[in-house]
């Protein structure tokens, strides 16, 4: 077995680790194709701050009533169990650099903004069975996409500054930063814009390069969503796609359904 396939699996073993780590030792390249402009705006969408001024900020059990379930989006699995597979507070992650940490809480399924209101869970999509079971090969096995999906609440305008925090971050940490948290260590060796959806009231994307152990690097796309008071992260891996140089898209039918119900 060559030692990225070895390293992939590690990587796979680590599922249960804040999603930083999840990918760690895997191999992997950069996306070089989707370095765009990062910030948009829904024309048409309400989006000044006389609309937000007197917006009051949803609590956490309020958030998690918002979670998908199976039945909002075919073709994908949804976890909400509070199972320690993402971080449940910004004390469990810390960076470098402070000016680089709503990027990582956004990648880490917390608020990039200033709130205690916040809740996460995972989407998997439902792979698509190509081969028997007893033929499937190890790139079968890692061919397993998962999101990792941050909801946020804030009061006033707090929602629109978390947007601003991410776009300023992506500016400020494009030589990368280093992440700690729940014990493991992750190097983002570059951060680089790219092309948001613009869906909701304004969104923003950004990707990072991750170094992987001397396995080379891998790239990840994260996109933030703001929709009236609240903001919707969303970072998807794909083991699978590490040796392609290409960062696993997040999924639209993903993003469509939560943003449905977060208007």
């Amino acid at each position: 077995m060559k030692r990225s396939s070895r390293a992939r699996i590690g990587a796979t073993a680590t599922v249960s680790v804040l999603s930083l780590a999840l990918i760690t030792g895997c191999g992997g390249g950069s996306d070089d194709d989707s370095k765009e402009s990062g910030t948009s705006k829904e024309t048409g969408a309400a989006s000044s701050s006389s609309t937000t001024t007197a917006a009051k900020a949803l609590s956490a059990a309020e958030l998690k009533k918002l979670f998908l379930a199976k039945s909002d989006v075919a073709g994908y699995e949804v976890d909400t169990a509070d199972d320690g597979t993402l971080p449940k507070s910004k004390s469990e992650v810390k960076t470098d650099k402070t000016e680089c940490a709503p990027l990582a809480h956004a990648m880490a399924g917390l608020a990039p903004g200033d709130t205690d209101a916040s809740a996460s869970y995972t989407v998997t999509k439902i792979p698509t069975a190509t081969t028997t079971p007893d033929k499937a090969s190890l790139e079968d096995a890692l061919n397993v996409e998962i999101t990792f999906v941050g909801l946020s609440s804030y009061d006033g305008d707090g929602a629109e500054k978390a947007i601003t925090s991410v776009s300023d971050a992506i500016a400020a940490c494009s030589g990368g930063f280093t992440i700690t948290a729940q014990g493991e260590k992750q190097k983002v060796t570059e951060v680089a814009s790219v092309k948001a959806s613009g869906k909701g009231d304004e969104s923003v994307a950004f990707s990072v390069a991750s170094d992987m152990d001397g396995e080379g690097t891998a790239t990840i796309n994260t996109e933030v969503v703001r929709v009236g008071n609240a903001v919707s992260s969303y970072y998807t891996v794909n083991f699978a796609s590490f040796d392609s140089g290409k960062a696993a898209p997040v999924p639209t039918a993903v993003m469509d359904a939560q943003l449905t119900k977060l208007k």
